[in-house]
């Protein structure tokens, strides 16, 4: 039944405690039988070898575990900001998240990303403060921070005896009963009694916040809240779950997950407040025949329809494809249609993920998630239908690589299957991209930063068996025009004894930054044949890739073909593909081409004692301070500096604190870089 599942995720900052949560929920759930921590690198979700090595979570992870009758999917997310993929992805088939937010810390860099990933695809959220036990915790200034910093209402469903060292239990605002966990059952045993009379008055006055901000979107309880009745649970737990799923508030929960305190009303507050597939608007998708947007119900019972939103590399079944199922039913054996590439493949198994293990089913039906085995084609974001509705659900959107390896293979034997672990890595990972330099032969890899290169190189290297030469990162560069500019081209050569006439008018003119490219034709359809207009269009297409001036994709530019020379004795095709591409390459050079730099946003978490040291370290890199917030657990500085001078900034941030500053990079945009290209080495 869609009304007894749950599909969530965990998400938050690195380090917020998102894994050890998952850990706590899959324990309590009885999925496993014994608690794994991260720190010994025995954690359930972190399977791979250098998740367990790093202690950090790199690839999403899926799991399904059973609490109240009722089936919760969970997606353990990663924190890191290199890895913002995984998440972007994860949050694109969810109904509903956690937020792990620390209670010391409170809102952080990545937890913005999160968040603001979260609203772009409406995920209605509760929030769970971890680490109460911290010193330095504090409720209340992590409900406040979310409140300021995302705009949204918050309410209260406990309140935290205690905090740091003294933090015991929570109290329940909705029963008003203070819960205790027992330390000797690992905490799968509680104790309930009455609110303690010294804490009954700050409990009431956040019951009645509660019951305020609830009235607020109901006029009954509006009502009965003015006439000071008793308002009955169960009604309470409907209205919060009403204004969960609508979004107008954020349900707040808290605990300590690493001494197993609070997880058991999280789950329960994943099953009564957290949307079930049919409770969600509709998916939106675009019919390929009618070229309109149509709205796909959740129901198991309509055409069958799916999207991969994660692809895996399993050495022995090959690529698992993760699936979502939005509407209908597929069985394990059955053919499906792949929509986008217009491609019938048959769906050899069907399995129930558990992090890394697996048990086969049957079938898979709509609002569940489970993983196919035999698309050979399948890519990340391709619709699995049916060729009766050929329907395209909105594909997923991932930010650009801004940082490149050259990767050199041991031995000329070895060159094959790095290409082919290249191939594999980057189906599994759409933020990263291997490309061969048509001037040096040489491959190079490119991805979010550092750590994800050095991630993917490490599985390429061990997992893959891969002999190569990995050389110094480089930063990835665009080109651009900064001035518009028209230019005439024809093309007249004789091949083969043939003529190949053709002739191009192009405009091109800079766009705003970070829109990306655009190309429009304004040749009267008709008066030349379509697939002279496709050369044309196939050939500035190629061009975006090539570069301009030294090779490095375009961005930002607006081509129009306002002309076309066609003769119908001796215009071929391949004439007007060449023709464009010289065309183009003619009218961005007198279009003032530009070489853009890849800037970054960095956020600095540092102790206020070396906030100078660590603003100076940013500074002397050419970088720019935007602003400076006042933390319990530290200052953040804010700020943006271009990706070229931020190598070795880790090592050279620690020394200064002395090891007690640590930050997060996200690309920001592209700007214009000083000097061009001779600055750049």
């Amino acid at each position: 039944m869609l009304s007894q599942m749950r599909n969530i995720g965990i998400m938050a900052h690195i380090d917020a405690g998102k894994t050890t949560t998952t850990e706590r929920i899959l324990y309590y759930t009885g999925k496993i039988h014994r608690i794994g921590e991260i720190d010994d690198g025995a954690a359930t979700m972190d399977w791979m070898t250098q998740e367990q090595e790093r202690g950090i979570t790199i690839q999403s992870a899926a799991t399904t575990t059973w609490w109240r009758d009722h089936q919760i999917n969970i997606i353990d997310t990663p924190g890191h900001v290199d890895f913002t993929a995984e998440v972007e992805r994860s949050l694109r088939v969810l109904d509903g998240a956690v937020a792990v937010i620390c209670a010391v810390g409170g809102v952080q860099p990545q937890t913005e990303t999160v968040w603001h990933q979260a609203d772009e695809y409406q995920v209605p959220r509760i929030c769970f403060v971890n680490k109460m036990d911290r010193i330095g915790a504090d409720f209340f200034a992590a409900m406040s921070d979310v409140k300021e910093k995302f705009g949204c209402a918050t309410v209260a469903l406990q309140l935290p005896i205690g905090s740091g060292g003294d933090f015991e239990g929570v109290i329940d605002l909705l029963r008003m009963k203070e819960i205790r966990w027992d330390a000797a059952s690992e905490g799968e045993k509680m104790t309930e009694c009455d609110v303690a009379p010294e804490r009954l008055e700050l409990a009431n006055e956040w019951r009645e916040k509660l019951v305020d901000e609830i009235a607020a979107h109901n006029d009954d309880i509006a009502e009965l809240f003015l006439m000071g009745e008793e308002i009955p649970h169960e009604t309470l737990v409907k209205e919060i779950r009403r204004g969960t799923i609508s979004r107008d508030f954020v349900p707040f929960l808290c605990g300590a997950s690493r001494r197993n305190t609070g997880v058991q009303p999280l789950i329960d507050a994943i099953v009564d407040y957290l949307p079930a597939p049919d409770e969600i608007p509709p998916a939106k998708a675009l019919h390929v025949k009618k070229e309109e947007m149509v709205e796909i119900p959740c129901s198991p019972d309509g055409t069958a329809l799916g999207l991969v939103f994660k692809i895996q590399h399993d050495r022995e079944a090959g690529s698992l494809c993760y699936v979502r199922m939005y509407s209908g039913k597929i069985k394990a054996g059955e053919q499906v249609f792949n929509v986008g590439k217009k491609k019938r493949e048959r769906v050899n198994r069907i399995l129930r993920m558990h992090s890394n293990k697996s048990e086969p089913m049957d079938s898979v039906s709509a609002g569940d998630i489970a993983v196919f085995i035999g698309l050979k084609l399948a890519q990340t974001g391709d619709t699995l239908g049916s060729e009766g509705m050929p329907v395209l659900l909105e594909d997923m959107n991932f930010p650009e690589p801004v940082i490149s390896v050259a990767v050199e293979p041991a031995t000329l034997s070895d060159r094959d299957r790095l290409k082919e672990t290249l191939e594999i890595l980057s189906k599994e990972d759409p933020t990263f991209t291997s490309r061969e330099d048509a001037e040096t032969g040489q491959l190079i890899i490119s991805g979010m930063g550092e750590l994800h290169l050095d991630v993917l190189v490490t599985r390429m290297l061990e997992d893959f068996k891969v002999e190569a030469r990995v050389g110094s990162p480089q930063v990835t560069y665009r080109e651009s025009v900064t001035a518009a500019a028209t230019h005439s081209e024809s093309y007249d050569r004789v091949l083969g004894g043939k003529e190949n006439k053709a002739g191009v008018t192009l405009q091109v003119e800079p766009r705003e930054t970070g829109s990306g490219n655009s190309y429009e034709c304004t040749v009267k359809k008709g008066s030349v044949p379509d697939e002279i207009l496709e050369a044309v269009q196939r050939g500035i297409e190629n061009s975006f890739g090539a570069g301009i001036k030294y090779g490095y994709p375009c961005t930002d530019i607006a081509v129009t073909v306002t002309g076309v020379e066609y003769d119908e004795l001796c215009s071929t095709t391949f004439a007007f593909e060449a023709c464009a591409v010289a065309a183009f390459d003619a009218v961005c050079s007198k279009a003032n081409p530009e070489l853009l730099e890849p800037v970054m946003n960095v956020d600095i978490v540092c102790p206020k004692d070396f906030v100078g040291d660590a603003m100076s370290q940013v500074t002397q890199r050419g970088g720019i301070i935007l602003s400076l917030e006042d933390k319990a657990g530290g200052d953040i500085i804010h700020a943006q500096a271009p990706m070229a001078k931020m190598f070795g900034f880790s090592t050279n941030l620690r020394s200064v604190t002395q090891g007690r500053a640590s930050f997060g990079m996200e690309f920001s945009h592209f700007q214009v870089k000083p000097g061009g290209l001779g600055s750049a080495y």
